[in-house]
């Protein structure tokens, strides 16, 4: 977007044009955001190895200076991208997270929102990315490993199980470690169905999985405590 022109009345036949120094801090965010939307749809598109910084810069229509002004690399904006997207991915800010009568409806609806993030067009150009280039670029897994979205998720999903199996002798850290196994045991298959490995589940069959996977996590976890 180019820079805002301001036409001033100061007096008859004066006019000041473009501001001088910074830009205010809404146009620098639309910058930004105008930056981040161009380089998250080449890379995903032309994969990180063939995106360049001049194609970033000519896509967004913003000088190579410009871009340096916000961004030190490509890895720090590579970054930047996989943050944006798993912003966007994410359930809005109003809808609660954890909501249900019991545990089971509780996970049933995790589960839903779980995979409506990792089937989303996003996360699936994102993954394919990942896959297909951190033999050579190490650093893309390692910057979606350290957004902090899946820790989030994973220290919500065993704050839960902690408090609500206690009969199981699930403690905080177990409690991760279960979220972490509850995630995988969601979203893996359908994630890798949706990406070529198999065909795509239906709506039916995505309710369906989710159902079945809270039953066999739950039923596992019970099961310990019966066993004692």
């Amino acid at each position: 977007m180019p820079a805002e022109v301001i036409i001033v009345q100061v007096a008859p036949a004066i006019r000041v044009g473009r501001r001088s120094g910074r830009p205010p801090r809404a146009d620098a965010l639309l910058l930004r955001e105008r930056i981040l939307k161009s380089a998250t749809e080449l890379f995903l598109d032309q994969g990180y190895g063939s995106t360049t910084i001049e194609a970033v810069a000519a896509r967004a229509g913003v000088s190579k200076r410009t871009f340096y002004d916000r961004f030190d690399d490509k890895s720090v904006l590579f970054a930047a991208v996989v943050h944006r997207i798993i912003e966007q991915i994410r359930p809005p800010a109003d809808v609660p997270l954890l909501a249900g009568a019991d545990l089971r409806s509780v996970l049933r609806r995790l589960a839903g929102l779980i995979l409506r993030a990792t089937l989303s067009p996003q996360a699936i150009a994102l993954t394919r990315l990942v896959a297909a280039e951190s033999a050579r670029f190490p650093q893309l897994a390692l910057a979606v490993e350290n957004d902090g979205g899946t820790e989030e998720a994973t220290n919500l999903i065993g704050g839960l199980l902690a408090r609500e199996l206690p009969d199981a002798k699930v403690g905080l850290k177990s409690g991760v470690f279960a979220a972490q196994q509850f995630i995988h045991m969601v979203a893996t298959v359908p994630q890798r169905r949706a990406m070529g490995y198999g065909t795509p589940m239906s709506a039916a069959e995505l309710e369906a999985w989710a159902i079945d996977v809270v039953t066999l996590f739950l039923d596992g976890y019970q099961g310990l405590s019966s066993n004692d």
